[in-house]
Parts: structure tokens; sequence; C-alpha cells
């Protein structure tokens, strides 16, 4: 009898070592796959991180795009691990986790903003946030015609709706589809709407950013108008930025944590810079000191 429970206990410690190694064969922080849920109007800058994370390493990362509500019930429901978003966690949600003996790693990478457009036919090119709090409060009497979100769950439309005091919106004139993408080719069609979009979309190379205008936003503080640029971004005078983090909920050191070292390491956050966000921690210059300074010979 003693004999068959040592056997059975050193054939279980077995199975489970075995076990264990396979999943580190499978996946660690550098190597095997996983997938990301991002907010979608995040979408263009971490396409970016994960094209040169793949190229620098053996992991592969499927991006899966996503609302921001989407994303919070993925998680909550943990049917989702890792999350790209433009909020940290509540503690409503963090109880949750807690009670499940899962504490999730929060990554602060960069600063977003929450970027207003409008087409090119129309003069105007500034806009105070208590013009958009009032129209989203139901006013009729504001110059604003319509604004179009890229979905009704989104983060923006949760952000604005958190400036505006209300939970939601019953303004008729709030419109949605799908991505930041579909709005900005909306706006640039239509004259009069104005669309709410993330910063890096503007950044990237698309040909309706030729008929649509960025709109500067009044600073409350300062009484002037704010142009949403990465200068803006870090002397916090843009009105509507928002800092963006990365949620791991894996609860061991597999892809999530990898990824969110690189996206907040040194090549990450050079990769923010260019793309006209503002990173979490400026990267270093290297700068070459030379002795003599060589002339070309003429």
């Amino acid at each position: 009898m003693k004999k068959y429970f040592v056997f059975t206990t050193i054939l279980a410690l077995s199975v489970i070592t075995i076990n264990c190694n396979k999943k580190n064969d499978q996946e660690t922080i550098l190597k095997g796959n996983a997938s990301v849920f991002v907010d979608e109007s995040l979408r263009p800058i971490i396409d970016e991180q994960v094209e040169i994370f793949e190229s620098r390493y053996d992991g592969k990362i499927q991006l899966i795009s996503k609302s921001e509500n989407e994303i919070i019930q993925g998680l909550v429901k943990d049917t989702t691990k890792i999350a790209v978003l433009t909020r940290q966690l509540t503690n409503e949600e963090q109880k949750v986790f807690a009670s499940r003996k899962i504490f999730p790693k929060q990554t602060h990478f960069a600063t977003d903003a929450i970027v207003l457009i409008s087409n090119k036919k129309t003069k105007d090119t500034l806009i105070s946030i208590e013009e958009i709090t009032a129209f989203l409060n139901g006013s009729t009497s504001t110059k604003i015609k319509g604004l179009v979100f890229d979905n009704p769950n989104s983060s923006s439309v949760r952000y604005l709706n958190d400036l505006a005091g209300i939970k939601a919106s019953t303004n008729k004139n709030i419109y949605s589809f799908k991505t930041n993408e579909e709005v900005i080719k909306y706006v640039s069609e239509n004259n009069g709407m104005i669309g709410v979009v993330g910063l890096n979309w503007i950044e990237q190379s698309n040909a309706a950013l030729e008929n649509i205008t960025v709109l500067s936003v009044k600073n409350s503080k300062s009484n002037s108008y704010i142009y949403p640029s990465q200068n803006n971004l870090a002397e916090k005078t843009y009105p509507l930025a928002r800092d963006l983090y990365i949620i791991n909920c894996q609860g061991y050191s597999g892809l999530g944590m990898g990824f969110s070292s690189f996206v907040a390491g040194e090549v990450g956050q050079r990769i923010i810079l260019k793309s006209g966000l503002l990173p979490f921690k400026m990267p270093g210059r290297n700068i070459i000191v030379r002795n003599k300074i060589e002339k070309d010979n003429k």
C-alpha cells in the first residue's frame, strides 16, 4: 500500500512537471502566442509596436480591436487576459480580480489626445469644452450640428460623457460607426459634422485627412485655444488628454509581460515619440563627442 502511494505521488508530480514545462515551452515573456485586445481608437500605434516586437522576438501577437466596454467586460469575465486601454481599472473592477486572487499589472506607456475634427469647408476652427458638454446635455443652441463617434461604447464617448457629467447623452444628433477611419471619412464628406477620434489616427497617412480640419480646443485655465500636438500634451495644456495603459491579467510571466515591458522600454517609447503621441518616459539621445572636426577636402 505504501509503495503504491509513493508511486502514485511520483507519477502525479511528473505529470505536473511535464505540463508546466510544456506551458513554458509554448509561452514565455518573449516566445509563444497571445491575443491582445486593443481599444479601436489606439489601433495604429499598437500595430506599429507589434510589428517591431515580432521582428525582434519569437512571440506572435494577435491584435483584436474592440470598444472599451467590450474589452472591460472581457477582462471581468476572464475571457480577455491582455488589453490596451485609455484608462486604468476602477476600484470595483480590481475587486473582481482580487476575489480571484489575480492582481493585474497596469503599465502606463503614453499620453494620447481626443481630437475633434470638422469638414475642410467649415470656416470655424475653434471649439470649447463648454459647447461640447452643452451639446451632450441636449442643448440645441450650440453651433455643433452633430457629433460623430467610432462606437457608442467607445472610450471617447465615455470620456466626453464624464466631462458632461452624464451617463449617456439624449441628444438625437449623435452618430456612431465602427472605426475611427469611418468617422474621418464621414466628416470629410459631410460639412457641419464634428468627429471625435484618437490623435494617432490623425498622424496616419490617409487621403481623407486632406478634407478635414483639426479643431483647437479652449483651455479654460489659460482661456486660450490649444491645438492637439505632442508638445502641447507634454506641456499639459491640451484639455482633452488621456493616459494609455497595457492591462496584463495573465497572472504569470507570459507574453503579456514581455510585450508591456517592450512598449514601456527604450524601443517602444521611441515608437511612441515618432508616432506623435507623448511617451510616458522620454527616450534618451545618444550624443557623439569628437575631439577633432574633419573638414572635407575641396
